[in-house]
């Protein structure tokens, strides 16, 4: 029978009749109704181009020095007709004889280290927004069985990118992955590949003009060529069951002939080991019952996870857990959790520019951890996998968020389908982290025509990728309007998230540091309730009274005020102060004060924690004792 498979189930030696019939039902039939809520779905599957777990993959790191010509007018793409130039600086030409006139040279250029931002690398691209070409020379010995492809971990905003003068693709997103073939345009022996990275912030764009963090250029996260097999194993999902501690549930997805293989997930340390086939997609689904020790910020345990086809064998380290709301609660591995966060930005610890290391990953959860964190939000865009991987290992939630900010062009399409394609490639690439709790759509929004159904979009598209995590946003509340010393939750957009979250800034906006524990809140939803920022800004180091704004005593006062009404609020599941370090932006321009940083840090720029520092990890340990 061309649809038959086989199952085993090492456990006991004993093969479960659920796996067995769900197997068969998936394989014979397609998911059938009780799958449907907790898979993805399969069309989304199918539409990613993606390649996940580089890391443990056949690669060859790009990284290192790269040539670059700074161009704002983009001369080496458009003629002056603004006509597209069919001999452009992406065929890296050279003047070799005395009658050539080209009016570029790569090799007599300046160079930038690759990953990283050009703001911070030369003194004179430190305000630079616009285009910038990038060149890496590099040798390559083919093999004709292979086939490779080019990964980029980010390039902000816009990346155009050619292999040896031809094209091998464009990208638009400044905080996603992306990858293209290029097993066609290399050449055995001597390679270039060439990038036209472009930063302008753009009314259309995602996150749009206006934004309250540094605009870094370039290539800011690690580049790579992957060799493959002619078919191997691009994508793949493993993960419990919404809800069940007792099932995981699966998919594999197979790139290039033959699409119909058999496919084996093995999880030895769990006793498990199952086969499947994979269809004329290349799609397999998996369902098998297990009983994982559950990974926990006090335990994270992960499993190694193998996956095996006929022609292709990857692994990696996934941990198992579940993720919930019941009414007012946020419920881990089916328990009450309170979340002990703080936010973070992609900004490098000492050094600034954007954080794209390994270290600078382990230095920002360090300080998390030091003040009694078990949990991070991301802001406000997707972060470097290394940060992601970092707290999978080390036990802290993270909160990952989608750069839809502040004011974008709602009703234009393409706006939309920028977002939604960002969404999808951050999913896909942080689905197997159990870390990953939840995702959020965007942060401030104001409600104006569009915005709920661009939103709702992005809502449907994350559990139509993922069913089995939260959503949010980070929302406002407004003051109530009957009630006095209230605040009303009510934001439209509450009704399709599974968790409310608010951002507030009483005592710090609107007024100086005051008594806030008589403050009532009123939320319209029976949802869990995080209070996604607070906190306000101070200079490290000055101190000048409580009264004098910017000064580490006025601060302390105001988080003390802060906290006390967090104590006097019912049902909250979680606080995240902001944020954790000082971090540029070009909008915080007070001389001697923020000097272009935001001073909200509770840590300053240079690494020296702040009094609120320790004044919230006083807090977490009170919280983390009732725990």
């Amino acid at each position: 029978m061309k649809n038959q498979i086989n199952v085993t189930h090492t456990t006991g030696n004993k093969l479960t009749c659920t796996a067995v019939f769900l197997l068969l039902s998936i394989t014979l039939y397609g998911l059938p109704t009780t799958a449907q809520h907790t898979m993805p779905d399969r069309h989304e599957i199918l539409e990613s181009d993606l390649i996940i777990n580089t890391f443990e993959r056949n690669t060859f790191s790009l990284d290192g020095r790269w040539e670059i010509i700074i161009d704002p007018y983009q001369h080496g793409l458009y003629d002056y007709q603004s006509r597209r130039r069919s001999d452009g600086f992406f065929l890296n030409q050279r003047n070799t004889a005395p009658g050539d006139a080209f009016e570029y040279d790569f090799d007599l250029s300046d160079q930038l280290h690759v990953p990283g931002d050009w703001n911070t690398q030369m003194t004179e691209l430190h305000w630079y927004e616009g285009s910038i070409w990038y060149k890496k020379d590099f040798r390559w010995e083919p093999d004709s069985s292979k086939r490779v492809f080019l990964y980029f971990g980010a390039v902000n905003y816009d990346a155009q990118v050619w292999v040896n003068g031809k094209e091998a693709g464009r990208h638009t997103g400044g905080f996603t992955p992306f990858n293209f073939e290029v097993t066609d345009l290399l050449a055995d022996g001597d390679n270039f590949v060439v990038v036209l990275a472009d930063n302008q912030r753009r009314p259309e764009g995602v996150p749009s003009l206006m934004k309250d963090w540094f605009n870094y250029g370039g290539i800011t996260r690690s580049v790579k060529l992957i060799e493959t097999e002619q078919s191997f194993i691009q994508d793949y999902y493993v993960q419990l069951a919404r809800g069940r501690t007792n099932q995981i549930e699966g998919w594999v997805r197979i790139n290039g002939q033959p699409h119909e293989q058999q496919v084996t997930l093995r999880i030895p340390e769990a006793g498990v080991e199952i086969q499947a086939q994979t269809d004329s997609d290349g799609l397999a689904y998996i369902s098998v019952e297990a009983e994982p020790e559950l990974w926990h910020p006090d335990n994270p345990r992960r499993y190694e996870v193998e996956l095996i086809t006929e022609t292709d064998r990857i692994s990696e380290m996934i941990g198992f857990r579940t993720i919930e709301t019941s009414g007012k609660e946020i419920l881990l591995n089916g328990k009450p959790i309170f979340l002990r966060g703080v936010n973070i930005h992609e900004e490098a610890p000492y050094r600034l520019g954007r954080a794209n290391t390994v270290d600078d990953a382990r230095i920002l959860l360090d300080w998390s951890e030091e003040m009694g964190c078990n949990f991070v939000r991301l802001s406000h865009y997707p972060h470097n996998e290394h940060i992601i991987r970092e707290a999978d290992r080390r036990g802290i939630l993270v909160w990952a968020e989608l750069p839809v900010y502040w004011q974008l062009q709602w009703t234009n399409e393409e706006t939309l389908a920028n977002a939604r394609n960002q969404l999808s490639e951050i999913i896909h690439r942080d689905k197997n982290r159990a870390a990953v709790m939840i995702w959020s759509m965007s942060n401030e929004n104001q409600a104006t025509e569009g915005r709920v159904q661009f939103i709702e979009s992005l809502v449907e598209l994350t559990r139509s990728l993922d069913p089995v995590r939260l959503v949010t946003s980070a929302l406002m509340a407004r003051s109530h309007p009957e009630l006095p010393d209230a605040w009303l939750i009510d934001d439209p957009m509450g009704e399709m998230m599974d968790v409310i979250s608010i951002n507030q800034y009483l005592g710090w906006y609107g007024g100086g540091p005051r008594p806030l524990d008589h403050i009532t809140w009123v939320n319209s939803y029976d949802k869990p309730l995080i209070i996604s920022e607070f906190g306000g800004g101070s200079l490290q180091g000055w101190y000048a009274g409580k009264e004098q704004r910017w000064s580490e005593e006025y601060i302390a006062y105001h988080y003390r005020n802060t906290l006390e009404m967090f104590d006097q609020m019912e049902h909250l599941s979680g606080t995240i102060p902001w944020i954790l370090m000082d971090f540029r932006s070009p909008r915080r321009t007070l001389p001697r004060i923020k000097d272009g940083f935001n001073r909200k840090g509770l840590v300053s720029d240079q690494g020296v924690k702040k009094e609120v520092f320790y004044i919230m990890q006083e807090y977490y340990r009170r919280k983390a004792v009732k725990e």
